[in-house]
């Protein structure tokens, strides 16, 4: 199967039932002991039966506990071996580490979500996204909290190269802009979580109105896919001191490249755009007119 098995893991937790999801959070709390586990042990440890451990294998696209079992031992060794290359002995940030401690875990953390977001990202869905923006005469991108701030940063991206972007940080706003789009408009929302209710609530209003609908998020089952004509996923896992939402935004930011560069490619002003706004931000408008 394509992807580590761990962020499958992490993506699968809310569309799976509550025991299926015990064994998954097992699995994701400590996969260095789940490997070395029988299907007996590991159903003791997440407090279930047998049975129930197969299910969970079966609802995350394995045939069978050995089959799990196998992708995941490859999984942790990539992961050991990626940390005995960044110099860290484990991934997890503590409260006593050094300031080195938590460059180098960052920096491990960052790295990673990059490499797996690049590795499991749909390229096919990402190309119909960049022709649906090129040729919409309006694109609204929504987000809220950090999220939000990743919409901005698509915004402005996407008006330095001309294009007519509407994206604002209050709710009320978003919501009154996705009633008034038209088919042929594109609406990008951004949510980490994939089930933000001012995001899941625009995008629905987006999708009524006729506009082609996207969402950028780390949970492409969650309930935003609902809404979505085109979904991009994320991979991020975050550290328990995530208060900055750190690998999540990464990932966001990460997707959001992939897609403006490519709209970017098409777009047939972009580099006319970009030398107008250059001058115009340098104060060189006179070269400009001459």
């Amino acid at each position: 199967m394509s992807g580590d098995v761990l962020v499958r893991l992490e993506r699968a937790l809310p569309t799976l039932r509550p025991a299926e999801a015990r064994v998954a959070q097992t699995v994701l709390d400590d996969p260095d002991t789940v490997v070395g586990s029988t299907i007996t042990e590991l159903a003791g440890h997440a407090d279930t039966s047998q049975a129930t451990v197969v299910r969970f294998c079966r609802a995350v696209g394995y045939a069978g506990y050995p089959e799990f079992r196998i992708d995941l031992a490859q999984a942790t060794s990539r992961r050991m071996m990626e940390m005995e290359r960044s110099g860290i002995a484990e991934g997890e940030i503590n409260q006593t580490d050094g300031v080195t401690d938590v460059v180098n875990k960052i920096a491990f953390h960052e790295a990673r979500t990059i490499e797996e977001t690049a590795r499991m990202l749909d390229v096919v869905t990402l190309e119909k996204l960049a022709k649906a923006v090129v040729n919409a005469p309006r694109i609204d991108v929504y987000g809220v909290g950090s999220s939000g701030l990743a919409a901005q940063d698509l915004a402005m991206k996407l008006q330095r190269i001309g294009l007519y972007v509407f994206c604002s940080p209050d709710p009320h706003q978003q919501v009154a802009a996705a009633a008034l789009l038209r088919p042929g408009m594109v609406a990008i929302a951004i949510t980490h979580s994939g089930k933000t209710k001012e995001t899941l609530r625009t995008l629905e209003l987006a999708q009524r109105a006729g506009a082609t609908t996207a969402s950028i998020t780390n949970y492409p089952d969650g309930p935003i896919s609902n809404v979505s004509d085109l979904v991009l996923a994320t991979t991020a896992r975050e550290t328990k001191f995530r208060a900055g939402a750190l690998s999540s935004r990464i990932a966001q930011l990460t997707v959001i490249d992939y897609l403006f560069v490519r709209v970017a490619q098409k777009h047939s002003r972009t580099q006319e755009a970009l030398e107008v706004t250059y001058d115009a931000v340098h104060g060189d408008t006179e070269r400009r007119r001459r």
